[in-house]
């Protein structure tokens, strides 16, 4: 079983610095792949891994986990579960570094706004979760937005939608399975870390060799890839503890939006206007979708 953090049962400490920490991190996180951009998004994706192993040890010692890491790995339906969400998170990784480097930062930002809608369609399709007549808004509202990008950014589409995918599914697979998000996560990287080898060992092999290695600031920018994986994924289940879903729903918009003016300021990337009239849409599905839940939020607390 996992060690409880006094602050968390005291109820001392809130969540909301943890889950600002955690979008604010993954919010920016473009501007650390900009910085690795000269590594080929596939091998970058083998370093990322094999650097957040050690790191995830690290925090699980510190946190004194070693207990619910063993019962995971003795207990043979999480491991297979595991196995999934291993590939369907590296799958994220690699798309979203992909996407980065090669100027798609809008479809990224579009990605993750999708992605907690169609958290409430995989919820609603897969585990029987009922939706309210708002949320059936929201959701019919960003199909729309994603028809108007297959119609006018069909070469973009994929990226955005990918992205929701794959991590809407890596949701679903760890909602289903009882271990705790840093000794899980620790497990998907020890799965991965075979393959991460392989391919570090396939780049190092080739006439260009590996980028780790070659130069100093870029190898400390690759090893920094594990701080930047396990960082965010800590807060995040800290700040998942510590308060309300529906406030912490509102906050995960935070990422796509610091991302989507990345992509309009620093990055320079044109916006198109099939990607301004999605984004609207989005936008208003957003709006419609957290008002719902901020309204049935206070109705429970107003029953209670």
């Amino acid at each position: 079983m996992r060690n409880p953090d006094p602050a968390e049962e005291t109820g001392e400490a809130s969540g909301l610095p943890a889950a600002l920490g955690a979008y604010l991190i993954w919010g920016f996180l473009p501007l650390y792949f900009l910085l690795a951009a000269a590594v080929p998004p596939f091998e970058f994706v083998g370093w990322r891994i094999i650097f957040t192993l050690p790191f995830c040890f690290l925090i699980v010692a510190i946190r004194k986990q070693f207990p619910a890491l063993r019962q995971a790995l003795s207990t043979p339906r999480t491991l297979l579960a595991l196995f999934a969400s291993a590939f369907l998170i590296a799958a994220n990784w690699f798309i979203y570094i992909w996407a980065i480097t090669n100027e798609q930062v809008y479809a990224t930002s579009l990605g993750y706004y999708l992605n907690p809608l169609l958290n409430v369609l995989l919820g609603t399709v897969l585990l029987g979760e009922r939706l309210s007549k708002w949320q059936w808004i929201a959701v019919a509202i960003a199909s729309l937005a994603v028809a108007l990008l297959a119609a006018g950014a069909l070469t973009s589409l994929w990226i955005s939608l990918s992205l929701a995918l794959s991590f809407g599914l890596y949701g679903i697979v760890r909602k289903q399975v009882d271990v705790g998000a840093l000794p899980g996560l620790t497990i998907e990287t020890a799965i991965l870390l075979l393959p991460a080898i392989g391919i570090a060992a396939w780049y190092a092999a080739t006439p260009v060799g590996s980028a780790f290695g070659k130069d100093a600031e870029l190898s400390a920018i690759i090893v920094f890839s594990g701080v930047v994986t396990a960082v965010p994924l800590m807060l995040f289940a800290i700040a998942a503890r510590r308060m309300p879903y529906s406030t912490l729903g509102f906050i995960q918009y935070l990422a796509p939006t610091i991302v989507f003016f990345l992509g309009l300021t620093v990055f320079g990337e044109e916006l198109k206007p099939a990607q301004l009239g999605s984004f609207v849409l989005i936008w208003i599905a957003v709006a419609i979708f957290v008002g719902d839940l901020l309204m049935r939020s206070r109705r429970s607390k107003a029953a209670a």
